[in-house]
């Protein structure tokens, strides 16, 4: 250890065991699976580099004294992603946070830059992140692009996985002689999304869409039927600008509780953001669908204050769980179908048990309900049966009660992203443990 922080020299290093412990994990716990498995998991220290060279000189100690190494953003993931199995070094990017260029249509920015940050600066160049996560607050670009996988704004841009939607990436590998490779094109897929299991990105060039003046609104129905199929007709309607439309059902809404006013007792509500000059049209949408609209935001106020977002996505399991922590929930994405009969179907069968929340986006071309089912949790093997019973009628589950990388929304190996850590990372130092298709190679 103590060669090893001989190396570290200069490095802003953290053995604070209590620190240490803080900066180890993330929002597992929001899975009962996952967090009796690595609630007690914590690196042996924490390094902060602040530049590029700081990074390569982290890489470079714990490959001559073979350390795994473990990168965390903001520790916003819920699935484990930062959380290191084998101890060593916490490589924390959040000090990296230079906006290095905004361009029209794109921004290159280090990997630690807060979501909101970026955001902000491009807003006042007339441009806006693509899509973000409801944590876009504390996010970092590098643990977005690193551990998500979409978010506010898929509906018109699909997933981060989806060609297009992250133009570039620089990577510091792990080699006896760490490199810094620049990877482009369609080689971005080597590292997007994968749990900084195969390179330590510390540079990113993701595209922007234009800035619309957008107006958050919530909508409420009688019955969940139409509430979900207005939120599908919403996506459909080409012409509509929108970038969120979440569908809460019974009795989710009394878990928000700032928005509880807004919700009548027993409805169902869509939380949605309209670009303002679409407003017309939406309200004759909503006319159409026998809702009421019970809350507008204006467009000047939408950047002020708490906003809509931090209501939908995975922060509305946040606030579920804020007042019943044994709520639990699932990732799910349904297949086309304008009838939305399986959607309804599993509605129906589960009831409470399976609270419906919907997040629709766009699915090779297609609008399609994704959802982040509310789950009363009351044994593992219960809730294994509840996924299957969804994967048996059709619906795709990316299980967010696994740390592997293949076996959450992957459901499968990439050879591109195998490959790549076995040229990069030949010692399999980068946070051991998270990639299945590596521990199969190595045992």
């Amino acid at each position: 250890m103590n060669t090893l922080l001989h190396d570290l020299q200069g490095l802003t290093v953290i053995t604070d065991p209590s620190t240490v412990t803080k900066l180890s994990q993330d929002y597992h716990t929001f899975s009962p699976i996952l967090h009796p498995l690595l609630d007690q998991k914590r690196a042996d220290m924490v390094v902060i580099p602040t530049n590029e060279e700081q990074v390569l000189q982290a890489a470079q100690a714990c490959v001559r004294h073979r350390i795994p190494l473990t990168v965390r953003g903001a520790g916003t993931g819920n699935y484990g992603q930062c959380v290191p199995l084998h101890g060593g070094v916490v490589l924390d990017m959040s000090q990296m946070q230079t906006i290095r260029w905004i361009q029209p249509g794109r921004v290159r920015v280090e990997a630690g830059a807060r979501l909101a940050a970026i955001d902000k600066q491009a807003r006042d160049m007339g441009w806006e992140l693509r899509m973000v996560p409801s944590t876009y607050r504390t996010a970092t670009i590098g643990g977005f692009i690193g551990g998500g996988s979409g978010g506010i704004g898929s509906i018109n841009y699909g997933q981060l996985r989806d060609r297009g939607n992250l133009h570039g990436v620089r990577v510091v590998t792990l080699e006896d002689t760490p490199r810094i490779l620049e990877l482009r094109g369609d080689d971005v897929q080597q590292v997007n999304h994968a749990y900084g299991t195969n390179g330590i990105m510390v540079e990113l060039e993701v595209p922007l869409a234009p800035a619309i003046p957008w107006v958050e609104l919530i909508v409420v129905f009688n019955d969940f039927p139409t509430a979900a199929h207005f939120g599908q007709s919403l996506g459909d309607a080409d012409g509509l600008v929108k970038k969120l439309i979440t569908i809460l059902a019974d009795p989710i809404p009394v878990y928000l509780t700032a928005l509880r006013d807004f919700f009548p007792a027993g409805s169902h509500g869509a939380l949605v953001m309209v670009a303002e000059f679409s407003l017309e049209s939406f309200q004759e949408l909503v006319r159409q669908w026998e809702g009421k609209i019970t809350y507008q935001k204006s467009t000047g106020e939408t950047n002020k204050g708490v906003s809509l977002v931090e209501y939908t996505w995975n922060h509305t399991t946040l606030h579920a769980r804020s007042a019943d922590a044994s709520i639990t929930y699932l990732q799910t994405i349904f297949p086309k179908d304008e009838e939305l009969k399986l959607l309804l179907q599993l509605y129906d069968h589960f009831g409470n048990e399976v609270m419906m929340h919907l997040e629709f986006i766009r699915v090779g071309g297609a609008v399609v309900p994704a959802a982040l089912q509310l789950v009363r949790f009351q044994t593992p093997e219960r809730l294994l049966d509840i996924i299957e019973y969804h994967e048996k009628r059709g619906a795709f589950i990316a299980n967010p009660h696994t740390y592997l990388l293949e076996d959450g929304g992957r459901k499968e190996i990439e050879p591109e992203q195998l490959q790549f850590k076995q040229k990069v990372d030949p010692y399999g130092l980068l946070n051991p443990g998270k990639m299945r298709s590596w521990n199969q190679t190595e045992g």
